[in-house]
Formats: structure tokens, sequence, C-alpha cells
């Protein structure tokens, strides 16, 4: 399978896509970006303005402290993929609503068929509530789970979203203690990858260790 190809399939139905109003209000679509090889793919709530103006991703301020969040364990813009639950902005960037969210679900189990990563990381409650519908974020945050989702097995850990961190010193303090955790969860679960049933606490061996980091 070209990956890039079929990713931008994805891209182009998302420019073109007028199934909620959010479309009409946008500048620009912002379907996702980054390497389509990714093995660890972030997935954030929605464009804000910024993103809107340029259509790509955690361009903004918020954009900048993830990229400083990622150089924090070795890992840059070229070696995950980026992108957001929804794909249009909300106007006043206003919360996704669960319409909006269902009709851009497809969009995003699309791209996790096609990047097959290894690791989720969610970036804020919205994007958690895709995989998680009954988490909560203060509670949860930094905490890896083996999960199932578009078909496949994969390690999905829950961020607070980069937005956030810059509105309050505590949770910037704690969003940069998790990232710097994410190497250890990643070798902690690695192992249930690969077991139909095996318990998330059971450390992996170290040749059965992934190596994403």
């Amino acid at each position: 399978m070209d990956k890039q190809k079929e990713l931008g399939k994805v891209a182009q139905e998302v420019e073109v896509c007028r199934t909620c109003s959010l479309a009409k209000s946008a500048t620009h679509p912002v379907p996702g970006n980054g390497n389509p090889n990714a093995e660890i793919m972030l997935i954030g709530e929605a464009p804000g303005y910024w993103e809107d103006q340029k259509g790509i991703p955690f361009v903004g301020v918020a954009g900048k402290l993830l990229d400083e969040l990622l150089a924090s364990i070795d890992l840059s813009r070229e070696k995950v993929f980026v992108t957001n639950v929804l794909k249009h902005r909300p106007p006043n960037n206003r919360d996704p609503s669960p319409e909006e969210v269902k009709v851009c679900q497809p969009f995003l189990e699309r791209q996790i068929n096609v990047i097959q990563p290894k690791v989720i990381i969610t970036l804020g409650r919205f994007a958690m509530y895709h995989f998680l519908p009954l988490g909560k974020i203060s509670r949860d945050h930094g905490q890896g789970k083996v999960i199932e989702s578009a078909g496949q097995r994969l390690i999905l850990i829950p961020m607070y979203h980069p937005a956030a961190a810059l509105r309050a010193g505590e949770v910037n303090r704690q969003l940069k203690e998790d990232f710097k955790n994410i190497p250890a969860e990643v070798k902690r679960l690695g192992k249930s990858l690969n077991s139909p049933a095996g318990p998330e606490e059971k450390k992996p061996d170290k040749e059965e260790q992934l190596t994403l980091i």
C-alpha cells in the first residue's frame, strides 16, 4: 500500500466534505501531516486559528510547545504523524459537537488504518474520548493502555492538550513530565501488543521491546 497516496485521498475528501457546517466558516481544511510510516501518531481535538490559516495542525503557540515536547524525547515532526479529531476549525475555537465528531470519525479511522501506528498519543479530552469514552483526563493522563482501534492493537497514551498547558502552570509541568515518561510506557506495554490477552503491567523482555524512541 502506498501510504502517502492513501493519506492524500483522505485529505482530498476532507477538502470537499460539506457534511457539517464547519467547512463553511473555515479558511482551510486541516487533515493532518507528517510521516506516513510513523510508529507514533498524535491526535489533537480541532484546528485553531493558525492551523485554519495554514492548513497544518499545531503551528501556533501550542504547536511550538508540542515541538519542544517531542524534542524532549528525541522526536520531531518528521518522525510522527499529527492530526486532529476534527478536520476544520470550529468557530471561535469552541468545543467540538458530538455531531461534528461523528462526521469526522471515518476520516480519522482511515488515517489510523493507513498509518498503522504502534502508539497513539491523544492531546486533550475530546481526542481521548474517541478511544476512551468514559475516560477522565485529570485521572488518565500519562497512563498508557493497550487498546484495539481500526482493527489493530496499539498503545494509547492520553495527554493534556498543549493549549491547556499554556494556561496553567501545573498542567504544563505535568504534560512535560508525562511526555518524558512516554519511552517507559512504550517499553512497559510493548509485549502486550503481541499477546491476545496479555496483562498490561507485565514487563516486556528486552528483545520484544518496541524501538520507538
